[in-house]
């Protein structure tokens, strides 16, 4: 079945090399092989001009944010990409540029040599653009398909206001596009001859064994570790992924929101890489629900509604790092609380030391250091605390974007800015009116005390701090 246009986006006016090797898929924000619509449609091309399909998938030592753990992530990824494109006969180029000396220019040679361009394509303002490379090769045919929402975002035209707007449409909109895609089937198989050895050679064989030898030789910083708790990869993703429906969809809508419970996916590291599909995690889930008489229902409003208003809010947001893209009764509540005294200061060092008065808060944060990821309903707290012990509102916002920057796997993503944003009041709505908040929503430690086990995951993050791992995924200690 072809790709729906409403996924297309073309990002030049070239038009299509006529004598060319091959249809080239520039892989970026959905770092995977299966359920991939972008990757799907470079096969599409591929199949109608008899031509074979290579895959070409980069990390380099200057993305922003490089580090140990996020190189160990997408390495482990790379790995099973290898496996799973010469599985449906494609070629795949993964580049790891190191150091500053070795070459930067290898996506425009492999470019030179192709039809069309494909890539992923994404809200801009990330850490990389689908637009920037319509530029840069210009006089190349490229296209962006949309395969990060399961719902196309170009049938939004305009930034919704809340979940209560963009869900009516979603649910419309739905069984057109919850569907499976076919299988790729390549006509003509990849041979590695057909890139001169010059070429060839710049490419980086990635092997479990190899990933740390590879993080440790580059040229990033080395402060943070590889996450405790989460591995890389499109076969990590799955066996996550098999492990919620089995042990924790049955407990999702009653204990969801208790994170000493550990009843989420933990899926949000993979889907921010693009090592899974929503589209896949909302399929198994609605099928395993179906044939083991389960409610899915909360689980898909957060996977797909609420994900989805966060990639319609990145898409039409430029400014997601100002308060100035909140709501008007947001920014006015601000304003006339920006004075009010607070109950405590600390520096944003302090923050990201953990070294409040706070044993819940200082445990997220923890858990954010070791794991790469906070329990959603713990990062309400996190957020709002944050803004309650920071002098300023645009300090407090700085200091959640940095540690999210720095720390968080399922960072610097339409989901991270859409949360952080939340807890001044985006995708919200007035309450009470109170000191330093205004009338945004608060968060008490007592209020976490009277609906979660505060102690239980005090507890289990200390004992993560201790041994340095999770253990059993299922195991709560």
């Amino acid at each position: 079945m072809p790709i729906d246009p409403e996924r297309l986006r073309h990002l030049n006016s070239a038009a299509p090399r006529q004598q060319a090797d091959y249809v080239l898929y520039r892989m970026r924000a959905n770092r995977r092989i299966e359920f991939n619509h972008a990757l799907a449609y470079a096969a599409e091309l591929a199949n109608s001009h008899g031509l074979p399909l290579l895959v070409y998938e980069d990390l380099a030592f200057d993305d922003p944010h490089a580090g140990d753990r996020f190189h160990t992530f997408v390495l482990e990824g790379a790995a099973d990409n290898a496996r799973e494109a010469a599985a449906i006969r494609a070629g795949y180029f993964f580049l790891y540029r190191s150091r500053p000396e070795e070459p930067c220019d290898v996506l425009r040679r492999l470019a030179s040599r192709a039809r069309t361009v494909v890539t992923d394509d994404y809200p801009g303002g990330f850490y990389f653009s689908p637009d920037t490379l319509g530029t840069e090769l210009a006089d190349i045919q490229c296209v962006a398909v949309d395969s990060s929402c399961i719902v196309p975002m170009s049938l939004r035209e305009k930034r919704e206001y809340g979940a209560y707007t963009i869900r009516p449409r979603i649910h419309r909109e739905l069984p057109r596009f919850l569907r499976p895609l076919d299988s790729i089937r390549l006509a003509r198989p990849w041979r590695d001859g057909v890139l001169p050895h010059d070429l060839a050679r710049l490419r980086t064989q990635v092997t479990a064994a190899s990933i740390s030898s590879l993080v440790a030789a580059a040229a990033i910083p080395h402060a943070v570790p590889p996450s405790t708790s989460h591995h890389g990869g499109s076969a990590a993703a799955s066996r996550r992924l098999g492990l919620f429906l089995e042990h924790r969809l049955r407990r999702y809508a009653g204990e969801a929101s208790k994170p000493s419970l550990r009843a989420t996916s933990e899926l949000s590291p993979h889907l921010h890489f693009g090592h899974i599909s929503s589209l896949e995690i909302a399929l198994a889930a609605r099928q395993y629900a179906e044939e083991n008489s389960l409610m899915a229902g909360e689980f898909l409003e957060e996977l797909i509604v609420r994900r989805e208003l966060a990639f319609n809010f990145a898409r039409f947001t430029p400014n997601r790092t100002s308060l100035d893209c909140l709501p008007d009764w947001c920014r006015r509540t601000l304003a006339a609380h920006a004075s009010d005294p607070r109950p405590h200061i600390y520096a944003p060092e302090q923050f990201e030391c953990a070294q409040t008065h706070d044993a819940l808060w200082n445990a997220t944060q923890r858990e954010l250091a070791l794991r790469g990821t906070i329990h959603g309903y713990y990062r309400m707290y996190w957020g709002k605390k944050i803004i309650e012990w920071s002098p300023t509102y645009e300090e407090a916002l700085g200091t959640m974007i940095h540690l999210h920057d720095v720390y968080a796997l399922d960072g610097r993503d339409p989901n991270t800015y859409t949360n952080i944003l939340w807890c001044f009041g985006l995708h919200d709505r007035p309450w009470n009116e109170r000191p330093v908040f205004g009338q945004l929503r608060y968060m008490s430690f007592e209020g976490m005390r009277r609906k979660t086990d505060v102690d239980a995951y005090v507890r289990q993050i200390a004992w993560l701090q201790r041994h340095g791992e999770d253990g059993e995924p299922e195991r709560l200690v």
